[in-house]
């Protein structure tokens, strides 16, 4: 059994039990959602796709908790001019774990 959702403009293939990476969404630690957003679900044999979206099916997910990525780098600089600029970023995410798909 698997699905394909979007959460935040990204596309995930997701399986009960699976933890997945998310743009940071509003939810406590610990907090279940549902994710209505279903564009394809596989129940075994049975294929449903949905144009855009599969009617009835949703995703339910627990929040394991907030995370940062990796720190990047801008680096900002034009020759000759003796400008210079520096900064990082670091992209925030939430952790999900799959505990559901209900067709």
């Amino acid at each position: 059994m698997y699905s394909i959702i979007e959460q935040g403009g990204i596309q995930f293939k997701v399986t009960p039990g699976e933890t997945i990476r998310v743009p940071l969404i509003t939810a406590s630690e610990g907090a279940e959602i549902t994710i209505d957003r279903v564009l394809l679900a596989s129940d075994g044999g049975a294929l449903k796709i949905g144009m855009p979206l599969v009617e009835g099916a949703s995703v339910t997910a627990k929040v394991v908790g907030h995370i940062k990525d990796k720190k990047i780098l801008v680096v900002k600089r034009k020759r000759r001019k003796d400008y210079r600029r520096k900064n990082g970023h670091r992209q925030p995410y939430t952790r999900l774990q799959i505990v559901s798909i209900n067709i």
